[in-house]
């Protein structure tokens, strides 16, 4: 017969507790997952943390480019312009009728100082799951994916007109 110490015994019947507990939270729907509905602080802190150190960690293998030419530039203007600019805004835009449905909000690329390179590179390639973030992989060629990379990096602060000329198809 196998003797089991009271802080086994202990230990073993909590973590079933904790898994009958977790198995009647996710039978019973109780947490709404709606995205009408914000997550409770832990639960978004939790998410936030399990995404970042996803990525990092995925980011060995990426060779960062380099240089951004106007060219690509240019070819990334286009790509976001019709595959981005409903999520993430773009100069000259405050809102869209997509962005106010969604959460968590994506972050508003014309205003906010862009991700290193490669992360960025890895975000567009292969999406964030539960965020609405597309995997653009399916769509989109890696040199394409650099070249949204290099407009994105270069969007922040630039004037709607300079978008829209460049956006142009």
């Amino acid at each position: 017969m196998i003797r089991m110490s009271k802080c086994t015994l202990i230990a073993a019947g909590l973590g079933l507790a904790a898994a009958i507990g977790a198995a009647l939270f996710i039978e019973l729907g109780f947490y709404d997952i709606g995205a009408d509905d914000h997550h409770t602080k832990l639960t978004f802190a939790l998410i936030v943390e399990l995404r970042d150190r996803s990525i990092a960690a995925r980011l060995g293998s990426i060779q960062p480019q380099l240089s951004a030419t106007p060219a690509m530039i240019k070819a990334g203007a286009r790509h976001y312009s019709m595959l981005c600019a409903g999520c993430h805004l773009a100069p000259g835009m405050a809102k869209s009728e997509l962005r106010t449905g969604l959460y968590p909000h994506p972050p508003n690329l014309g205003q906010e100082e862009m991700q290193e390179s490669r992360r960025a590179f890895w975000i567009i390639k292969h999406g964030i799951k539960m965020s609405a973030m597309p995997a653009w992989a399916k769509t989109l060629d890696d040199d394409a994916i650099w070249d949204v990379v290099a407009f994105v990096r270069k969007m922040p602060g630039m004037s709607p007109e300079d978008y829209r000329q460049l956006a142009q198809h």
